[in-house]
């Protein structure tokens, strides 16, 4: 190829001009060509010019948005997986960019005379080898001849979508895919997503393949319109990249595994259902769609065989035609707020994003919240607490049997006198440091805190001091962390472990649960969290004001009078608990000491 005067990108092959420009170094690694080098269709050196200076244009516009494309990914979160929604989105965005293709062909016309065979010979000048390849590059192909082509290569692709053989061509598209103007996505390395895309590219090439088949048959096939010309472009972030974001950070702060698979769950279902647009293009409509659909969803849906296998939409239009028993409406309120707190972080965190869309969609439940769960009555707290564990057990495995074993320094001791008389929530008690018992002006009292990263409160309301009530010094608390203190322990109750969700609660409850059916005390009723409502009759019981009995269980003010100030003075709750009393329970026979875990 001969370079020509009059632009440093003119080139000459036999008698016909081209454009031949070199990749620029700082993107030559990634971009898919060592030099875009193409036909400009003319021999005349004057239009060759002309032609050369828009093309040089284009190419340098190609290179600028290649440059955008690795910036934009270099910045993108990374995605571990596509979502299954996303891949059918990316399969039809391929399949109409195929079809487009076929159409700007078919524009162009055909040739109407076949190719004509010539022979190679070894005595074939250099100048009539150039011209030979020129004619070949810059020719149409005959309709028939496209034909063939097209037939070869749909035969191939159907022979490997059959056989589940994923071929490079494809992994190769797929790639370039995420990439592309508008998608924009980065997947990890060795994602498995990357196969399941290049296969659905496959799918939607053989279908591609059929449409074209009917177009050459003289049927009207419409190209889809996929692309963003026909809604002006969003700049709020897709769904699903703004997701990640959320995960990430929250991730960073006072979320578990547990807390991050929940949310990813259910906020990928509600993406499945309403499509990755940017967040700006979502509304009640969307909202309303997912609650319609929680509605006729049984509890644990994926674990029926009947089920499973089907997206969640299509789940519940099943469940509800064979008249399964949807889930409760505590746990479609629950599922709702999962999805709903996304939205409250993303108002906050972006310019072009909407209100909240699920912003009143909870169920409003009849029932009270006190409903839901019984309190301890006083004989059943007599019936706990005259427990072989309180009493004398054989030993902590043996805890239910009598014995002379009082293990008075074993969390499952505390943790429910704790709570009885604190109000607090199982892991909060569990959770305890050492240094969280803490003394002030001659009171002592609980710092409930989430400081260290295994613990976790409810929300910033749970922050809080809770005055350490007489009867907890009498049986013996002060000393039991003094105990551990010289032990050199950091956690109160270091014998309680940590859940495999994160929680120190999870195991606990189980634990109790037993410890409620050893005694003949449990009911469908009542749990661990029944303490917090003894705890409430005990306060009103007791004339203790409240917002007082808020300020001990960490519960958020209503109002302005939650907005403003920061609650009670230590001393005041401290004369407040000393009024808490159980009418009809004595404990005296805990004050007594007797024999200890070694």
């Amino acid at each position: 190829m001969e370079k020509m005067s009059g632009h440093p990108r003119l080139y000459r092959r036999g008698a016909v001009y081209y454009h031949r420009a070199a990749v620029p170094i700082d993107i030559k690694d990634t971009y898919p060509k060592a030099e875009e080098t193409f036909s400009l269709a003319t021999k005349d050196h004057t239009e060759a010019l002309r032609l050369v200076r828009i093309a040089a244009v284009e190419v340098d516009r190609r290179f600028d948005q290649h440059r955008r494309k690795l910036q934009q990914q270099a910045t993108a979160p990374v995605l571990d997986e596509l979502t299954e929604f996303q891949i059918k989105q990316l399969g039809r965005l391929y399949f109409a960019h195929l079809l487009e293709e076929d159409e700007d062909v078919r524009l162009d016309g055909f040739d109407d005379i076949p190719e004509e065979t010539v022979m190679v010979t070894p005595e074939m000048s250099s100048e009539r080898l150039d011209q030979l390849v020129t004619e070949r590059l810059e020719r149409k192909k005959t309709f028939e001849e496209r034909g063939f082509d097209s037939s070869w290569l749909e035969e191939e692709t159907r022979k490997d979508y059959a056989r589940g053989k994923v071929s490079d061509f494809f992994i190769d598209e797929a790639g370039d895919l995420l990439g592309w103007e508008g998608v924009e996505l980065k997947l990890a390395p060795q994602s498995p997503s990357l196969r399941k895309l290049a296969r659905e590219l496959q799918a939607a090439s053989i279908k591609a393949y059929e449409a074209k088949s009917q177009r050459n048959q003289g049927q009207v096939v419409e190209t889809p319109d996929m692309g963003p010309a026909s809604s002006p472009k969003s700049t709020a972030p897709l769904l699903s990249n703004a997701l990640e974001e959320w995960v990430a950070e929250k991730s960073r702060t006072s979320w578990v595994d547990k807390t991050v698979r929940e949310h990813r769950v259910w906020t990928g279902h509600f993406l499945t259902m309403s499509g990755d647009k940017p967040l700006d293009q979502y509304g009640k409509a969307d909202a309303r769609a997912f609650k319609a659909m929680l509605l006729k969803l049984p509890a644990n849906w994926n674990k029926f065989d009947g089920l499973k296998t089907l997206g969640i939409a299509k789940a519940a239009e099943r469940a509800y035609e064979l008249g399964m028993k949807p889930m409760s409406d505590r746990n479609v309120n629950k599922l709702l707020q999962f999805v709903g707190s996304f939205w409250r972080w993303a108002a906050e965190h972006y310019d072009d994003c909407p209100a909240n869309p699920f912003t009143g969609m909870s169920i409003k439940i009849k029932r009270q919240a006190r409903e839901e769960r019984d309190p301890f009555t006083v004989a059943e707290l007599r019936t706990i607490f005259d427990a072989p564990l309180y009493t004398g057990c054989q030993s902590l495995h043996y805890w239910s049997e009598p014995g002379e074993l009082v293990p008075r320094d074993a969390g499952i001791y505390w943790v429910p006198l704790i709570s009885l008389f604190s109000g607090a929530r199982a892991g909060e008690i569990i959770q305890l440091y050492v240094h969280d018992v803490k003394e002030e002006e001659g009171i002592w009292y609980f710092d409930i805190n989430a400081v260290e990263a295994d613990k976790h409160v409810k929300n910033a309301s749970s922050w809080r001091k809770i005055p350490i009530h007489p009867t907890l010094m009498e049986i013996g608390l002060l000393e039991h962390a003094e105990d551990r203190r010289a032990q050199g322990e950091q956690r109160l109750f270091p014998d309680l472990k940590l859940g495999e969700d994160g929680y120190y609660s999870s195991p606990f409850s189980k634990h109790f649960g037993r410890f409620l059916k050893s005694v003949v005390v449990k009911t469908h009723k009542n749990t661990f969290h029944s303490f917090r409502h003894s705890f409430e009759d005990a306060c009103r019981n007791s004339s203790i004001p409240w917002d007082v009995m808020n300020a001990f269980q960490g519960h958020g003010q209503p109002g302005q009078s939650g907005r403003y100030g920061h609650g009670f003075d230590l001393d005041v709750l401290a004369e407040e608990m000393k009024k808490l009393q159980y009418k009809g329970l004595d404990l005296s026979h805990l004050f007594q000491t007797r024999q200890v875990l070694a």
